[in-house]
């Protein structure tokens, strides 16, 4: 049996926390917040509750996995829904498309009559390809330990897998490649901002998302994405973990090249027989591990290279419809805008906000996240450049003036916000990096900005012994699905008590 210290009560550490603590290890989370779930929060303001972070969930098997293997089953402790449309898609030659919750066959007939027999023929050869590459980088790279390029080379198929993926391929030129109408592209550019990237640099294989989304589903958690950090921390609880609230991580100790245990602001020494870190990599190699850690520097060199994902802006809306006419959405809407390469340009070489981006909308048809009738809480989020006022954009100034451009925005597409709007709260790129600690505010860490970003990743395994690493800056990446099989990986390594 282990003592085990675990920095960070995001999804990742109370994921690996919980699995832990069920193989028989002693588990104490430490949280420089006054709450846990990180990024993943609902967050409640007068009668309006917001996911604030992630408002979908996809791959829910990844958390029915854990929690049947660590107490009662998922669908015993929270009520997960599909969400049906999936996805309603905007676009600003006014034409639109819907893409059906797990069912391939109706998002086909939809594209169909959206543009055309050639555009759904098209997209269901992509989706084709998009099936193989996840048959083929699923397990020896999604839910493996990514211990370096050459494990991968090894592999008995690697060759057939390789020509599948096209590592060199960028996810731009494999939609220029199907010959995808110009609006089904723009949907496909979306899926490298999931991951904090830009389209025309990121890999080919992020076209897997797509295929997730389309086999795995959309789903909703009654009360909002915020209760599945809830229902992880009461099954720690049930564990035996103890999570530390208001407990800031200044070091991690190490002792010739192996981690010992932790040194919290207050000065408070815990020793540990292993450290997992669910905080941003650049935090914990570059501030919490000294500089003078030798076994850290492959880490460190890694992150020097790898280049930051964007972060968001984010409005919290709650409507009050009875001082206006109600607008009829889906639960996910994006409105893109007529030129997607200028977002792009603004947020990655100028590093300024975006002067017209695409928006997207979370409008829940859920009536336990408003108090009351005739209201609504959306929650509103667009693409924006890290916080760094050295070299890039300043998020101390300006959110107010940006949050009611945006307004305008809304007001235009025909949403009526503004004669409905009861409560209005914004969230700069600055605000995300204070309360999640999230350097610059960047949602996933590093982007996946060239075919190597993989590997740029913080490994799950530390050449630090026994230090590990999880969550969204992590292997394999960002995202519930991901940050939760991550979780898995780490609990795999270190293994039972």
């Amino acid at each position: 049996m282990a003592k085990i210290a675990v920095i960070g009560a995001g999804i990742g550490g109370l994921s690996v926390a919980a699995r832990l603590a069920k193989a028989g290890h002693t588990v104490e989370i430490y949280e420089a917040s006054d709450r846990s779930g990180g990024k993943c929060r609902t967050e409640w303001f007068g009668d309006y509750g917001f996911d604030t972070g992630p408002s979908l969930l996809t791959i829910p098997a990844v958390y029915r996995d854990l929690f049947i293997k660590t107490g009662k089953r998922l669908e015993h402790t929270l009520d997960v829904k599909p969400v049906d449309p999936a996805f309603t898609y905007n676009f600003a030659d006014g034409q639109r498309v819907t893409f059906a919750n797990l069912s391939n066959p109706k998002t086909y007939l939809e594209i169909e009559k959206s543009f055309g027999k050639d555009a759904a023929s098209q997209w269901r050869a992509l989706m084709d390809r998009a099936d193989a590459m996840w048959e083929v980088s699923r397990e020896p790279f999604v839910e493996s330990e990514l211990k370096s390029i050459w494990s991968l080379v090894k592999s008995k198929n690697f060759l057939r897998d390789l020509r599948i993926i096209a590592p060199f391929s960028t996810l731009r030129a494999l939609s220029k490649k199907y010959k995808l109408h110009p609006n089904l592209a723009m949907i496909v550019d979306r899926y490298a901002t999931y991951t904090g990237s830009d389209p025309r640099r990121a890999p080919a294989v992020l076209l897997t998302i797509a295929y997730v989304e389309a086999a795995f589903g959309a789903w909703h958690i009654t009360g909002g994405i915020g209760s599945l950090s809830k229902a992880l921390e009461q099954r720690c609880l049930e564990l035996g973990v103890n999570i530390h609230l208001k407990s800031k991580v200044a070091k991690i100790n190490v002792v010739n090249e192996s981690a010992t245990g932790l040194t919290l602001e207050s000065g408070q020494i815990i020793d540990a027989d292993l450290v997992v870190a669910n905080a941003d990599a650049e935090l914990v190699y570059n501030q919490l591990v000294d500089a003078g850690v030798k076994s850290a520097k492959r880490e460190r060199s890694k992150l020097k290279r790898a280049s930051k994902s964007l972060s968001g802006f984010s409005l919290l809306l709650g409507l009050d419809n009875t001082k206006g006419d109600a607008v009829e959405l889906s639960h996910h809407n994006i409105f893109f805008p007529k030129d997607y390469d200028a977002e792009f340009d603004q947020i990655f070489d100028q590093k300024i906000a975006v002067s017209d981006p695409t928006i997207y909308v979370c409008a829940p048809k859920d009536s336990t996240m408003v108090k009351g009738t005739n209201k609504e809480s959306w929650f509103v989020l667009v693409n924006a450049p890290r916080h760094d006022p050295k070299n890039g954009m300043d998020w101390r100034t300006g959110g107010a003036e940006y949050a009611q451009m945006l307004i305008k925005k809304l007001d235009a597409l025909g949403l009526n916000v503004s004669s409905r709007l009861d409560l209005l709260e914004f969230r700069t790129p600055l605000d995300l990096e204070n309360y999640a600690l999230a350097p610059g505010g960047s949602i996933y860490g590093t982007s996946s900005n060239s075919a190597s970003s993989a590997f740029l990743r913080a490994s799950n395994r530390s050449n630090v012994k026994n230090l590990y690493c999880v969550g969204g800056s992590s292997h394999p990446g960002g995202g519930l699905p991901l940050v939760g099989i991550s979780a898995e990986i780490v609990a795999q390594m270190i293994g039972k008590a």
